[in-house]
């Protein structure tokens, strides 16, 4: 407890004990101790036996002088650091050196820690004992860690490992949340408030101002994307270097070539938009890549992968492909469309880019606009075609039935281009907010094969299961529920247990909708089997005991959400005055 004392040429316990134990009169001795060691104030000893009096012991007397003093002292080493004095380091630097041999002792241990807290540089034989010291290390603050961090990429990534599986966790959970609504779904936090997120907060405070921490950050994260290629890695590469700019940390954002393109997309998300103005920024920031920097396009493709980047572009595509039809225009002839693709095409590219290290934008497939997506904007102009046949009266009505084919070239893009199939599942999502039941059985069956089983990804998953509760009372439906399970989700639940996962996520919000045979063969079907998770069973053994318990209460009817979801239906070959007024409701 009070080692290092002899260093600095003050008595112990130790010292104390030899006294006691070679003198003669102990009483004299612990006198002379007293005298000695006490504090060396000579007024102070005709008052101390009032205390005596008082039934003060000397040792709360001492110790309270003491608290007292440390306090005084730890406020005038932050009033040196803070100063302007030339030499207020030095004269830390002194204090350091004359107090360390303390740095044990619990009482004096915060004042040697403060001095380090404010040093902007400590001395390297001081922080190699802090590093060899479990304890010291554990105490002393991040001002100090970060000098020990930069030089110890080891020792650093086992600081931010468990904060990076905390956060892959987070995302992941928030996935197969028990919650399914098409108004709060994993895309719904603003940007700002996931930067509040706590592993983002203490990654930021870890790294500080130290770009060369940042930049093992930023390596870590390309790494375990590398490793893993999952993309919640990207978000969070975008959400720290945000985090940073919310803090005016100049020393990172001036050095980090995406800062401007970021905080330009971050916008975007914010809005869930990528409008003309800032599509030309972004345009800009692309098209600036510099000859011999082609590396930047590494790191913007990653934040381009980020979810909530790729959510963004892409719900603008479909915007942008809304407009197009309201104008009888083609997708080749808009330039904002176009940059859109072209943004899909790299972050979807990231993962490719960074393991070849063949920094270059993927070429894009211009069949993408000039087939995939005049065959995508045919099915939504066959969709219309039918329901204006329906609204005529009947003796104009035709023999015109709603086509349950889709063109191949449709089907063939989402199968073999990603950027194609992307649009393609957002485009599943856009009908599914309108409660297009006949196109959602049109086109569901056809998500059983895309490029790289894209649909039965948890994040399209997550809204699909999101958006199906619009069309609840449609389940009641056998024709329905076939399109949704057997054509779509049961072709691939056996072999991927996540779609199991997103299957009971759905029943357990929806049950009560399903028609009861149809529901009593899921049951059959769905039971999870011995190796399943514990996820799994639980979601099961839930559903289970919520049918149990419906049988004996009828259920209570659902009030329909209004929704206000940023993408109107637009009229398509309307008179010249609906067209304006349906662009314009877009806007």
């Amino acid at each position: 407890m009070f080692a290092g004392l002899p260093e600095l040429g003050i008595s112990n316990g130790e010292d104390l004990k030899e006294t006691l134990t070679n003198c003669t009169e102990p009483l004299k001795a612990i006198d002379q101790f007293q005298m000695e060691n006490g504090i060396l104030l000579p007024t102070l000893q005709s008052a101390l036996p009032f205390l005596d009096l008082h039934g003060t012991p000397r040792l709360e007397f001492h110790q309270s002088v003491f608290d007292e003093l440390r306090e005084k002292l730890m406020e005038r080493v932050a009033t040196i650091a803070e100063g302007k004095d030339e030499d207020r380091y030095i004269k830390l630097e002194e204090l350091l050196e004359k107090s360390f041999p303390l740095v044990k002792m619990p009482s004096i241990q915060p004042i040697i820690m403060q001095v380090l807290k404010h040093l902007p540089k400590v001395p390297e034989k001081k922080l190699k004992q802090v590093m060899a010291d479990k304890e010291l290390y554990k105490v002393c603050a991040v001002e100090v860690k970060r000098q020990i961090w930069q030089d110890n990429q080891a020792l650093f990534g086992d600081e931010v490992s468990p904060l990076l599986k905390q956060y892959i966790v987070e995302k992941e959970a928030a996935l197969f949340s028990s919650d399914l609504s098409v108004l709060h779904n994993f895309f719904s936090p603003s940007p700002k408030t996931r930067r509040q997120g706590e592993v983002v907060l203490k990654l930021t405070q870890m790294i500080g101002k130290n770009v060369k921490l940042y930049d093992m950050v930023l390596q870590f994260l390309r790494t375990l994307f590398l490793r893993t290629r999952n993309v919640h890695y990207c978000t969070l590469r975008a959400e720290l270097l945000m985090s940073l700019h919310d803090l005016d940390i100049s020393e990172i954002c001036s050095v980090d070539p995406c800062h401007k393109f970021s905080w330009c997309l971050d916008a975007c998300i914010r809005e869930k938009f990528v409008d003309a103005k800032r599509a030309r920024e972004l345009q800009g920031f692309l098209d600036g890549v510099k000859k011999g920097q082609e590396q930047v396009l590494g790191d913007l493709s990653m934040i381009l992968c980020d979810p909530f980047a790729c959510n963004t572009l892409v719900l603008s595509t479909v915007r942008n492909l809304q407009e197009l039809l309201s104008q009888d225009a083609l997708p080749r002839d808009s330039p904002d469309l176009l940059l859109l693709l072209r943004m899909l095409s790299l972050g979807q590219g990231a993962w490719d880019m960074i393991d070849s290290q063949v920094f270059k934008e993927p070429r894009m497939d211009l069949e993408v606009v000039t087939r995939f997506l005049p065959a995508m904007m045919s099915i939504v102009v066959d969709d219309y075609t039918f329901t204006v046949e329906q609204k005529l009266p009947s003796e104009e009505k035709s023999s015109l039935t709603y086509p349950t084919t889709l063109p191949e070239t449709f089907s063939r893009y989402a199968q073999e281009n990603r950027v194609a199939c992307e649009i393609g599942l957002y485009y599943v999502l856009h009908i599914a907010k309108q409660r297009n039941k006949n196109a959602l059985q049109r086109l569901l069956p056809a998500l059983v094969d895309t490029y790289n089983d894209m649909a039965f990804g948890d994040i399209f998953l997550h809204l699909l299961t999101g958006h199906l509760t619009l069309l609840s009372d449609e389940f009641g439906s056998e024709e329905f529920c076939t399109a949704v399970f057997d054509n779509f989700l049961l072709t691939s639940f056996s072999s991927k247990e996540n779609v199991h996962r997103h299957c009971l996520r759905l029943l357990n919000h929806l049950h009560q909708k399903v028609l009861a045979s149809y529901m009593e063969t899921l049951m059959k079907t769905l039971e999870p089997p011995k190796q399943s998770s514990e996820s799994v069973k639980d979601l099961y053994t839930l559903l289970k005991e919520k049918l149990e318990a419906s049988k004996k209460s009828p259920p209570e009817p659902e009030e329909a959400p209004s929704l206000d979801l940023g993408l109107h239906p637009v009229t398509v070959f309307g008179s010249t005055t609906t067209t304006k007024t349906s662009v314009n409701k877009l806007r």
